[in-house]
Parts: structure tokens; sequence; C-alpha cells
């Protein structure tokens, strides 16, 4: 992300998720249904763009990557609430709309976490769209060149001493090893029994062959605009970093893992890609 300017990846991301619901047919994967009303007129350009050009193996292959990310970490969170996990952390939030979409009264305390520019364009855009901050949510705002993630997370209300849940989804592959290690440095101090669900990107020889197409147009196109992918992990590399930060792995989950198999039975062009994975880590004792 360019200094000071919000991420056109975010808006890029959000699209794709409101797109689902327009150009993909059911069964749906996930139903984002506050993301087109947030971008407003933005979005109507980009979700056109998937309308015409939707089969189009880059975009069909953002959508099943958002949406089946999506799908599963909010899932995760449904699971452990009832055990009484009530913080969901979001890094790299981005223009996540948990917080808008989730039942009034539901007893989670969701912290998203972006850099300034991002959360102060995106909170514009919810006053543009009408659109109130519910009690629930905290924004975080963090420049983790700058500032320290936990004493800002702390700032907001977040407790460390108890369970939470963090997503880290559409990220890691923006930054480099060693800023991956501090952030995980910093949740591995939350309390025993949080998870993680964090997502990344595979070196090019464990992609398979529609990641491989997809690769070849995405990486360029986001390094052109100035969001270059770093990082690229195999699985058990990855396990190892982790590991390193009190967080022990407890599953390696491929795109078409995400969800239930029946929603790949599809009359579509959706298919699921194997260029990013889901690693999914609890904090130990």
């Amino acid at each position: 992300m360019r200094k000071a300017q919000p991420s056109q990846t975010a808006a890029m991301v959000a699209a794709a998720r409101a797109a689902h619901l327009v150009v993909d047919r059911e069964p749906f994967i996930f139903r984002d249904t506050m993301a087109a009303s947030l971008l407003g007129e933005q979005g109507e350009e980009i979700i056109a763009y998937h309308r015409a050009y939707g089969d189009y193996i880059v975009l069909s292959g953002t959508r099943a990557q958002v949406t089946t990310r999506a799908h599963y970490v909010e899932r995760r969170l449904a699971e452990p609430a009832g055990g009484g996990v009530d913080q969901y952390v979001i890094l790299g939030a981005g223009l996540d709309t948990f917080a808008l979409r989730a039942p009034a009264g539901r007893p989670v305390r969701v912290f998203e976490v972006d850099h300034p520019a991002t959360q102060r364009w995106k909170r514009e855009l919810m006053v543009s769209a009408g659109l109130t901050t519910p009690p629930s949510l905290s924004f975080v705002p963090v420049d983790f060149e700058t500032d320290d993630l936990m004493d800002a997370l702390v700032a907001a209300g977040f407790d460390p001493r108890r369970p939470a849940l963090v997503s880290w989804l559409g990220v890691t592959m923006y930054l480099t090893t060693e800023a991956i290690a501090a952030t995980l440095a910093v949740v591995g101090r939350f309390a025993p029994g949080s998870e993680l669900v964090v997502e990344y990107a595979l070196p090019p020889a464990l992609r398979d062959e529609q990641a491989d197409a997809c690769a070849e147009v995405a990486l360029p196109a986001a390094a052109e605009r100035g969001e270059p992918w770093l990082s690229f992990f195999a699985p058990d590399d990855l396990s190892a970093l982790l590991k390193q930060h009190r967080l022990e792995t407890a599953e390696h989950v491929r795109q078409i893992d995400c969800v239930a198999p029946l929603l790949w039975r599809r009359q579509d062009t959706l298919r699921p890609v194997d260029l990013c994975r889901l690693a999914r880590a609890v904090v130990t004792a």
C-alpha cells in the first residue's frame, strides 16, 4: 500500500465479494450483503467489470479466493463463540463487513486493525452509505512501521487475558518475512487457546496449473498498483514460523476444502484455485 493512501486491493476484494452474488449462480459460497452498499459508485464500476468479464480466470479466481476464505473464518468464529470466545481481531481488515452484518446482540467484540489511511477511507464510505458504526466494532488504526499492535489493541478495549479469534486474510503475501514474524510475535502473546487463521501464498513449485495462470496475470498487476507480493510459504515452513511464536498449527486448508463439497457442484465458472491456502493455529500455554 502506498504511504497515506487506502489500499486499492481492499476495494477489489470487497467488490469481488459483492460480485459473487450477482455474477455467480447458487449455491453461493458466501453472502456479503453489505459490500456493494459500502463501496457505492466505486463498487458499481468494479462489479460491472465482473459482470462483463466474470469468466476471466483472474476475476473468477479472485471471487473464489475471497468467498471461500471468508466462509471458513466466519464459520470458525461461529464455532468457538459458543465456547466463550467473544473477541474477534481482523488484521488488515480493509473493507470487511462482518460487524455490519452480525445479528444485533451477538456477543462478539470486533477489532478491525488496518493502516490509518485505509480506516479513514472506510469511515468515509460508511458515512456516504448512511451506515453507522455498531457498538460491537472498534477501529484500531495501526501503522505497522511505527505503532505497537498490542498497545493499540489494548487501548481499543481488547483484553489479551481472554482468548480471541484472529483473522489475517489477504495480507501476508504483501509483507516481508520479518514483518510477518513481528506480527506473529504479538499474536503469540494472546491468551492460550486463541486461534489464528492466516492466509499465505504458495511458492510456484506447489501451485496447480490454474493457480499458475492466475499468478501470471495477478502478481504483475499487484506490483503495478504498488502492492507487490513479497512472501511465499510451503506449509511446513509456515508451521515452523508459527511454532517459533507459540502458535501450534492445527491444520492447513486448501481452497477446495474451505467449504462443503456441495458448494463446488456448480453451473458457473467458479472453481478452486490452489494459489493461496489457510493455516489455522492455536496459541499454546
